[in-house]
Formats: structure tokens, C-alpha cells, sequence
């Protein structure tokens, strides 16, 4: 029988097939802290946020006592998923198909025609009759808010310690989310690959200077410092002394008032398995790769800046707009052609997104093979694969 080609650590089918998609829905995503938004999503009491965390979908609310709780999103009656994917000021949980309801501590409270319809089923206090909510984890790191679908999950900074000091020196909560011409602040994007290829493009130094050689010469790639910290990947690299030198005008949004002149650069974190955060001299973002097939996956990303006043960013804006440096930097696509074409778009995340796409379709072809690897530049990607190949063969049951 012919060997099945690798993608270095993986075997393509990994990047393919279902049974690979199952394999890591069960044994990475349903046993690992997974993002399920900022802090601020869950304000005030009442409000919930919900998130599929691998086989689970699990909601986060805020108690009227201002704690958070995460509980998996099903009702104890007949599993009905008993809320929707946001909300605020909701006073109980009620479930749609037969109005079982839940307190906010996911405490059953209420079940219509209890006596009459069920008069066996227990004679305590409703919430001592063992078919409260089922709970889950909730933390917050970094200003983000992270699910676990275990009630007794291990400790975030375990999982996230190893790489805390190396991530940004930015503070999540002093910002604020930006919204461009009072749209939803989310840039959501399905692509047509497999969602391990997306991690592996955003942890691939060496396409930096090549792929994005017209929209993101604005970094000095030849410096950057990169490395794996537990299961979570880092990397740091400075602006080019052209771009640095003008920084004050020639930024879009107003400067990060947390970043020394000598840091002044992109911190571009991949936290395991599928978050990414991207810090740069003027925006903290949030860069989620939710797996939605063996080749599809959402990338949503949320962008926060500094609080100041909508004029400070228009004087900005257009001080940038006047920058001499934009006429040598940036903004210019890897191909001549129609902006249509993402090659020609000046968007480097357009050119991404066709990268891995193209990659993707090539790996149903039977003569597919990696022919080398990048010593320094894609080191990462195969480490990459390494923790992947890890957790579905050492946290199986």
C-alpha cells in the first residue's frame, strides 16, 4: 500500500478528511480553553455570550451577584439549545421548546404544569432534584473571555503562563473597539480551507517578505524574533527605520500610548489551538479561526484602539493620508491587475486568504508532496503540527 504524502508532521488526510475533523472536534477543541469573546461582551448582569467549544455549545452570563458563570447550553429536559449566540439583561433562562426555566445561576426553578405532568419526578425544591444547568469554565486572560467545557478545568495561566511574557505590552480594557462608519466592529471571513492551513500561514514567517512584499514592507521581516513557548507560538518584529521615523504621522489610528519607541513593531501571538492576537504600534486584535468543515473554516477578527475621541482619529487619519511614506510602502499588491484580483488588492489579508485557498485545493491531488522546508521560517509550522499530532494521540480517552 503507498505511503499517504505528509504535510511535514501530518498526513494530508488531516487536512481532508472528516474523520480528522471529528478526531479534533472531540480531542482538541473540546478539551482546551476556547475564545469565546472580550470582557466587555458581558457587561452588566443578564448578559450572555455562547460559543461552540468542540462538540459543546456553551454560554457565559453574567449573575445578578456580577460573577461569571458557563454553563453547557442545553436544557436538563430534552437538550433543547436554550440560547441564541448574544444577548443582555436576560432575568432567567427560559428554554423555547416547553419553558423549563433556569435562574441566572443555572438553577432549575420552574417547570409548567410540574404537578400535573410530571407529579414523580421529585419532591425537593426544584433545584435540588439534580437537573440544574450542566456547568462549565469561564476565565478571562489578557482581557479575552475563554471557555472550558470541564466544570473543573485546569487553571488558564497553566495553559496560557509560558507565553504571557511574551505577548504585548498592550492593556485590552483601557481600549475600546473600533467601529469604521458605525458598522459591526467584526470582520468575519469564510475561507475555503482547512483551518489548520490558516494557523499555519499566520505562523509562517518565511511568506512575510514574499507573499505580503508590497503590503506589509512597512515591518522589518530580516529581525524578527519568534519562538515557541508550552503549545502557544510568539513573535515580535520592529518597523523599518523609514516607517519608524514617521511613525507619529504616517500611522492610521492614534499611536498606542503602552508601547515604548523602542518596541514599536507587531507582536503576533498564536495561542493553541485557534486564536491568534495581532499588537501592532496602533491596534490590539483578536484573530479567531473556528473550524467549520475538513475545508472550511471562519476567521473573525475583532480590532480594539485607543480611547480617545473621534476627532483624534480623524486628525490622524488624515495625517496619515498625507504621509510621504505611503508613496514608498505599503498598500501596492503582489501582482499588477484589478483591485478584484487579491493579488493586485494591496490587502494582505486577501493575499492570505488566496495563498492558503490555493494550497488547500492542491492537496486532493495524488501528486502532492512538501518538497522542503524552511529551516528558520517555517519552523513553527511543523512544531505546529507536532502539538496537534500530540493532543489527538495523548488526550484521547
Amino acid at each position: 500500500m503507498k505511503k499517504e504524502n505528509m504535510m511535514h508532521e501530518l498526513p494530508v488526510s488531516a487536512y481532508t478528511s472528516q474523520e480528522w475533523f471529528d478526531l479534533e472536534q472531540k480531542h482538541i477543541f473540546s478539551k482546551t480553553w476556547q475564545f469565546a469573546g472580550l470582557v466587555e461582551d458581558v457587561a452588566n448582569p443578564g448578559d450572555y455570550v455562547s460559543v461552540q467549544a468542540g462538540l459543546n455549545n456553551i454560554f457565559i452570563v453574567k449573575g445578578r451577584d456580577h460573577r461569571l458563570r458557563a454553563f453547557h447550553n442545553m436544557c436538563r429536559h430534552r437538550g433543547t439549545q436554550l440560547l441564541r449566540a448574544v444577548g443582555k439583561a436576560q432575568k432567567a433562562i427560559t428554554c423555547p421548546y416547553h419553558d423549563w426555566t433556569y435562574n441566572l445561576e443555572g438553577k432549575l426553578v420552574s417547570i409548567p404544569k410540574k404537578e400535573e405532568e410530571f407529579p414523580d419526578l421529585c419532591d425537593k425544591e426544584l433545584h435540588d432534584c439534580g437537573l440544574n444547568l450542566h456547568e462549565a469554565s469561564v476565565d478571562i486572560f489578557k482581557g479575552m473571555l475563554f471557555v472550558h467545557p470541564e466544570k473543573n478545568a485546569p487553571n488558564i495561566m497553566e495553559f496560557f503562563g509560558e507565553v504571557a511574557p511574551y505577548l504585548g505590552p498592550h492593556i485590552p480594557e483601557e481600549l475600546i473597539e473600533y467601529k469604521e462608519k458605525k458598522q459591526a466592529p467584526f470582520y468575519t471571513k469564510e475561507i475555503n480551507a482547512n483551518w489548520k492551513i490558516i494557523v499555519e500561514n499566520y505562523i509562517d514567517q518565511y511568506h512575510l517578505a514574499h507573499l505580503h512584499e508590497g503590503t506589509l514592507n512597512m515591518y522589518d521581516h530580516a529581525k524578527a524574533e519568534f519562538g515557541w513557548a508550552g503549545s502557544h507560538y510568539h513573535f515580535y518584529e520592529p518597523l523599518v527605520p523609514a516607517y519608524l521615523a514617521d511613525i507619529k504621522n504616517a500611522s492610521p489610528y492614534p499611536l498606542m500610548d503602552k508601547m515604548p519607541d523602542d518596541k514599536m513593531g507587531a507582536y503576533v501571538p498564536w495561542l493553541f489551538p485557534n486564536i491568534g492576537i495581532t499588537e501592532s504600534e496602533s491596534a490590539w486584535n483578536t484573530f479567531h479561526a473556528i473550524p467549520l468543515a475538513p475545508d472550511r473554516t471562519l476567521v473573525v477578527i475583532r480590532s480594539k484602539t485607543m480611547n480617545v475621541s473621534e476627532w483624534e482619529y480623524t486628525k490622524q487619519y488624515t495625517k496619515s493620508m498625507a504621509s510621504s511614506v505611503w508613496k514608498t510602502m505599503g498598500n501596492k499588491g503582489k501582482y499588477e491587475g484589478e483591485a478584484s484580483d487579491p493579488m493586485a488588492s494591496g490587502d494582505f489579508m486577501l493575499e492570505d486568504v488566496y495563498a492558503c485557498e490555493q494550497q488547500q485545493k492542491s492537496l486532493s491531488s495524488p501528486l502532492f508532496s512538501v518538497g522542503a522546508q524552511a529551516k528558520k521560517g517555517e519552523f513553527a509550522v511543523s512544531k505546529f503540527q507536532s502539538v496537534v499530532k500530540e493532543w489527538i494521540e495523548n488526550h484521547q480517552d
